[in-house]
């Protein structure tokens, strides 16, 4: 199902055929660097984990992660959605590019229409944004669509400390 489009992109739930996209994402050096292994080494692990970890989102909260995909090729770019978190009381924005789609402004892209849904159809706000304090990029990117830091959060069984982002300026 597509949730929203920008003029490059089309942005839709995950399926189970997006397993390839995801064995090569979540096992890219910027993934795991940036967010973490996910033990994702075959495309069972990848079906098994949109399985339990995108598509129960969709109808439990109404939204989740989503495919970002080139219109006129089809071609899988990333992803990009809106995160429940326990520790946070609102939903987080989260994005990954595949590293050749970086540097090339689909991330901002997807990332803009995703938080234009979020506040138009489904009434989300704030908007937070959680990132390594390492993560350059990320804190750009935050930045660049209006969230600014609120503070520093470790979420449950995390080590490591993340900068917390919102939309609500304080």
């Amino acid at each position: 199902m597509i949730v929203t489009e920008t003029r490059r992109l089309q942005i839709r739930h995950y399926t189970l055929e997006d397993a390839p996209f995801v064995l090569e994402l979540l096992n890219s050096p910027e993934w795991v660097s940036n967010i973490g292994d996910r033990g994702i080494k075959t495309l069972s692990d990848a079906e098994d984990y949109i399985a339990e970890k995108y598509l129960p989102q969709y109808s439990e909260r109404g939204y989740g992660a989503y495919i970002s995909e080139i219109k006129e090729s089809g071609e899988i770019v990333g992803t990009c959605g809106l995160y429940k978190r326990p520790d946070l009381d609102h939903p987080d924005i989260g994005f990954a590019l595949l590293p050749k789609y970086s540097k090339k402004g689909y991330a901002f892209e997807a990332a803009q229409a995703v938080m234009e849904y979020a506040r138009s159809f489904l009434k989300i706000d704030p908007i937070y944004g959680i990132t390594l304090p390492t993560n350059r990029n990320s804190i750009r990117l935050l930045e660049k669509l209006g969230l600014r830091q609120v503070d520093r959060i470790r979420l449950e069984d995390d080590t490591e400390e993340l900068l917390l982002f919102s939309t609500a300026q304080n």
